[in-house]
């Protein structure tokens, strides 16, 4: 599809919140994360869901407006905002920005009237849009630095989505054996692994991680965890993610492969999501009001979190089986599927 144009202005506006302290929360006595701001999409009513953040410490996402229409953005390192993000062929007020990297290049998706799902990469002010050959739904959700870039499509209309990695023009899809959809959220820089999540056959997510060898290690799931969603990585393989708990809670969580966990709540609030992650710790993420707005943050991590290596590929159901169902609730999830 011939490449379109739109121009992204560069708001004049610091919409950022400074915190009158700092948080933070232990990493199993090696580590700690650190609030260092919180940040709302300019407007009145708006929630905010960052999604990724770059090494320039550039983070993408979307907001919500009062309306219920989803718009892309970028918040820059030096606290501006661009305008809202919309792809050309949007025509139901749903655009996401889900991925950047260093060169400011913005992955993300939208949707069209008849309800699928497809996808786009902006770069300069240019939209090129871009699906899986072949899908009837496509949908980006990260790139890195080299270019790779990852997702899930649906290739036949049936809603069921298979991951994918997009390295080189080519396209490697892959999913956990047994899921009715897998998703890869993002593939780091050293392409050492790809993070995502699964849907099993009992409806319930859990992450999955998979090594530069194709092999994947499922389930990741924390103690306590009803649902669980790897969202981003960095170059020291450091995962940031959220977990639902049976009380309805979301907390984020923070995972070094194979097997360290730590959990970060923000204060005061039952849903915290951590979303992406740069290599100098620099984390973005979302935590939930008790009005139910959502509002950006971003977070760093202060000491060093357990550096295990990857250990050899972990079979389905050999760590803790989970079943209890997840909570559906949209204020939990993010409203939409894929995870947000």
């Amino acid at each position: 599809m011939k490449p379109k144009q739109i121009f992204i202005s560069i708001l004049a506006v610091l919409f950022v919140f400074p915190l009158t302290g700092t948080f933070a929360q232990q990493a199993a006595n090696s580590g700690s994360i650190e609030v260092i701001t919180t940040f709302d999409y300019p407007g009145t009513g708006n929630l905010t869901l960052p999604q990724k953040i770059n090494e320039r410490g550039d983070i993408v996402g979307e907001f919500i407006d009062s309306n219920g229409v989803t718009r892309g953005f970028v918040r820059f390192s030096d606290g501006s905002f661009s305008a809202p993000i919309v792809d050309p062929n949007d025509t139901v007020g749903f655009t996401e920005g889900r991925g950047i990297n260093n060169s400011r290049t913005v992955a993300g998706d939208y949707v069209i009237s008849d309800g699928t799902l497809h996808s786009f990469f902006l770069s300069g002010g240019t939209f090129t849009e871009y699906d899986v050959p072949g899908a009837v739904q496509t949908n980006l959700l990260s790139i890195n630095d080299a270019g790779d870039f990852t997702g899930g499509f649906d290739p036949d209309g049936s809603g069921i989505f298979q991951a994918f990695v997009g390295r080189g023009g080519t396209i490697t899809s892959f999913s956990v054996p047994g899921a009715i959809s897998t998703f890869a959220y993002e593939i780091n820089n050293s392409k050492q692994l790809v993070v995502g999540y699964y849907i099993d056959s009992s409806g319930i997510l859990h992450g999955y991680y998979r090594d530069t060898n194709g092999a994947l290690h499922f389930p990741i799931d924390p103690s306590g965890s009803v649902g669980t969603v790897l969202f981003g990585l960095n170059n020291r393989n450091w995962v940031v993610g959220r977990y639902a708990d049976s009380s309805g809670a979301t907390h984020g969580l923070f995972f070094v492969p194979p097997d360290s966990f730590f959990t970060f709540d923000y204060p005061g609030s039952t849903f915290t999501s951590l979303n992406g992650i740069s290599s100098q710790g620099f984390i973005c993420g979302r935590y939930v009001d008790a009005s139910g707005i959502a509002h950006g943050f971003i977070a760093r991590v202060r000491g060093q979190p357990p550096a295990n290596a990857a250990r050899p590929e972990m079979k389905a159901f050999d760590s803790r089986s989970l079943v209890t169902p997840l909570n559906p609730s949209p204020s939990a999830w993010g409203g939409a599927m894929p995870a947000r």
